[in-house]
């Protein structure tokens, strides 16, 4: 760190009274939208016309994003969550999904609603998705589907996902919700399984306002699930499924449509701000990272640690509370883990077998500040303040347990445009 930053980051003022890290609060996501005028200029016609959902914008967009993830199709809808129920349905999945626990709790709300039955599947310990050798211990004759996450946008390990539901006549479905921009072995992700589902909320690279996006490359798939978007009804008013109300306004379309150019840069930028977050906090004792393989490229919807308490010497909770004073704020996606949530302890039956990875990560898991516009000085500024609340001997520490369940502490490896890379590029 140069003295001059060391300088700014001196909290002590000339009359000795204390000073905060990052001197006013600041958003710990904001998202970066394309300029109105652009988004206006698509959504006038359409509102001219009083055609403002599910219309010819909606249309546009599913083609600019089947063209760009190399896919036949892709149906918008209002959310990821209507998303993933709709490919339940549409597939005809019934019985029992395996889904990990280390997730956003819609993953298996999506389950829940679709009259499906959760087991809960442990996480990898370095790249924090699901575990497909815990995975495929947990099917039974009642298992139809596995759900895989790409956690904060790591993808999941696909190929080994793949054999399993293959061998097993599953069909596998993926919540690539943080995922817009991510790739496997130089693929897009949305290529992936039977379908993948992505969210394009406010906290995501490719953002509509609200809505999600179904992609696949099954024809009968897609056409079923845009008639499920329209309750079911295909335009004959005879639904031939139970569908539900779940088509993407043309305002949320354009929106969505005139940011698309502009989730390059933000994979990009998402992955630098990841680097400098690594490189300044790599020597802490007990601070772990996720694992993005080799060949893979994350999105890094969020840039998130694991704080050993044992061998950082704080824990995850007085840390955060640390940074709060310093005008931090942090987030814990996501903890507690799904199964041990007040609606889905009632399947603790359904774990079959420890899921002790899952909630080691979770007690400890920390998300930091991370999104387009977000300053390097203000990412060096959180990483500042990370290291000054952790005890003095941890702070020079190299790498941190013995603990062979823990999650595993390692950088990410080298990707295209990686954290590796990154973190030796010029500032």
């Amino acid at each position: 760190m140069t003295e001059a930053l060391a300088t700014t980051l001196d909290r002590t003022a000339a009359n000795g009274a204390r000073r905060a890290a990052v001197p006013e609060p600041f958003r710990f996501i904001a998202p970066t939208l394309p300029p109105l005028d652009e988004v206006l200029a698509l959504y006038a016609p359409a509102y001219r016309q009083g055609m403002i959902t599910n219309s010819r914008i909606v249309a546009r967009f599913e083609a600019a994003v089947a063209e760009r993830l190399g896919v036949r199709h892709c149906v918008a809808v209002s959310s990821c969550t209507c998303g993933l129920m709709l490919v339940f349905k549409a597939l005809g999945v019934e019985g029992e999904v395996i889904l990990p626990s280390f997730t956003f709790f819609a993953t298996a709300h999506s389950a829940l609603w679709s009259r499906l039955r959760p087991v809960f599947a442990d996480c990898d310990p370095e790249t924090w998705t699901i575990c497909p050798e815990d995975a495929e211990r947990k099917i039974t004759s009642r298992t139809t589907a596995i759900l895989g996450v790409h956690i904060y946008g790591n993808p999941c390990e696909i190929g080994t996902l793949s054999r399993i539901a293959a061998r097993n006549r599953l069909k596998l479905v993926f919540d690539a919700a943080h995922a817009f921009g991510s790739e496997y072995q130089g693929r897009p992700i949305g290529q992936f399984g039977d379908a993948e589902v992505f969210s394009l909320s406010p906290t995501k690279l490719l953002v509509a306002g609200e809505g999600g996006l179904v992609t696949t490359n099954d024809a009968a798939l897609a056409r079923r699930v845009r008639s499920g978007r329209n309750y079911g009804d295909a335009g004959s008013y005879d639904p031939e499924l139970l569908g539900l109300n779940s088509r993407m306004a043309e305002f949320n379309a354009a929106v969505g449509l005139a940011g698309l150019r502009m989730v390059d840069a933000k994979v990009e930028r998402h992955n630098l701000i990841a680097a400098q977050y690594a490189r300044l906090l790599r020597s802490l004792r007990g601070v772990g990272f996720q694992v993005v393989r080799p060949g893979n490229v994350s999105s890094y919807k969020d840039f998130s640690v694991h704080i050993d308490a044992g061998a950082c010497g704080i824990s995850r909770d007085e840390l955060r509370a640390a940074l709060l004073a310093e005008n931090i704020e942090t987030k814990t996606y996501f903890s507690p883990a799904v199964h041990q949530q007040r609606l889905y302890r009632a399947f603790s039956a359904s774990v079959r077998g420890s899921l002790r990875r899952t909630e080691l990560l979770a007690a400890g898991i920390l998300s930091l500040p991370i999104y387009h516009a977000l300053p390097l000085e203000t990412v060096a500024r959180v990483a500042q303040a990370v290291r000054e609340a952790m005890p003095a001997p941890r702070r020079a520490a190299g790498r941190a347990t013995d603990n062979r369940d823990a999650p595993a502490t390692p950088l990410p490896a080298p990707t295209i445009r990686s954290v590796a890379e990154h973190a030796r590029m010029p500032r």
